[in-house]
């Protein structure tokens, strides 16, 4: 099974692990500080005190071709394009990396990392999109293109069926799922006879300035 490497244990990749423990998954932590190395041992199988570009260190943990190693070295660029570039070396491919800037990003990007990860800009995105829009409870960018969104049912479709809403051809989006709180329920991929409830949630898949004629 595959394992998860954090690289670097701030507050992130402190919570990551944490968290990723919480999943059942097994976690691996690196980190140059001892003290950040023994808050986070309850949560991983091993946890290394040691410096991350110090290659010797990323070899003697036995990272396998298919784990993930998400690197979150805080505000040093160099120390995560050289931690990245071992990481190539060691031919891992599935390299995760916090970054501070866009251009920080664009040169993890050339060198290999197979996504960025950049909290403050996906949050801030994330808080601004909830405080234009009321009803908006969460969202998930798939591509420039396409996004996913989970709204509370809209006044307008509340006692409709989906059938009578005709959301794919009035404004080309789709219900992937209905999440009803009262009684908790799911529904997946609901189809025409579906009637919206004011309870409801819903996924909703389709470009951002399609969905923003529904969100109000």
């Amino acid at each position: 099974m595959p394992k998860f490497v954090i690289i670097g244990l701030g507050n992130f990749g402190f919570y990551l692990a944490k968290s990723l423990s919480e999943e059942g998954k097994e976690v691996i932590a690196v980190d140059h500080n001892k003290e950040r190395v023994q808050r986070v041992q309850d949560f991983c199988s091993y946890a290394v005190a040691g410096d991350a570009t110090d290659k010797s260190i990323l070899e003697s943990i036995g990272i396998k071709k298919e784990d993930a190693v998400i690197v979150s070295l805080g505000d040093s660029i160099s120390a995560s394009v050289l931690v990245t570039l071992y990481l190539k070396d060691l031919d891992i491919e599935n390299i995760y990396v916090k970054i501070i800037s866009e251009d920080h990003g664009r040169v993890l990007e050339k060198i290999g990392a197979r996504e960025i990860i950049f909290p403050e800009r996906d949050l801030a995105k994330k808080v601004a999109k909830t405080l234009s829009s009321p009803n908006l409870i969460d969202y998930l960018p798939l591509t420039e293109e396409y996004t996913v969104v989970e709204i509370a049912a809209p006044k307008e479709f509340i006692g409709k069926t989906l059938a009578e809403l005709k959301l794919r051809n009035k404004f080309n989006i789709s219900i992937l799922a209905v999440r009803g709180l009262i009684p908790e329920t799911i529904t997946l991929n609901p189809g025409g006879t579906f009637t919206v409830k004011d309870s409801d949630i819903l996924l909703v898949l389709g470009k951002p300035d399609d969905i923003d004629k529904i969100k109000g």
